[in-house]
């Protein structure tokens, strides 16, 4: 059986330690078990990598040490990921002052993920981003690509 294909934004290596949210980091820790036991194909870009850089410590190296832990493949910003977020802001999808956010979901659906991991309800796993990027991938000849948060993805009641 094929693995699906996760994207994996900055907001879930975060909560691998959320003790003030610790629903979302337990089922994070759940997560992370079943990516470690290879149930998953992750995607991870040169956007995360960024973002974590831009961590203070002691979050930084926590965050790259578990990243260290798992399989994955790096995905690259190029311009067709670029061109394809600006495209969700036209649409409506995310607001303007959220670049990364919408470059995290072109580089997933550019790398041919099946679905973006996340628990930025704001700005990714909301109606409004989710409508936009459906419009613009089926629009621009991308897969489907369904956004979600772990608690989601492993039956959780988010």
């Amino acid at each position: 059986m094929k693995k699906l294909r996760i994207y994996l934004d900055t907001s879930v290596i975060s909560h691998l330690d959320a003790p003030d949210v610790p629903d979302k980091e337990a089922d994070t820790k759940r997560l992370w078990e079943d990516i470690k036991a290879g149930r998953y194909e992750v995607v991870l870009s040169d956007v995360v990598y960024d973002e974590v850089e831009r961590c203070a410590e002691p979050k930084r190296t926590f965050m790259l040490s578990k990243i260290a832990e798992i399989n994955s493949h790096l995905a690259i910003r190029d311009d067709e990921a670029e061109s394809l977020s600006a495209l969700y802001f036209e649409m409506g999808g995310l607001p303007h002052k959220s670049k990364d956010d919408a470059l995290h979901i072109a580089i997933a659906a550019v790398s041919n993920c099946n679905m973006i991991l996340s628990w930025n309800f704001r700005h990714i796993v909301n109606l409004r981003a989710m409508k936009a990027v459906d419009a613009v991938n089926l629009m621009e000849g991308y897969s489907p690509i369904r956004i979600l948060s772990p608690s989601m993805l492993l039956g959780g009641e988010e």
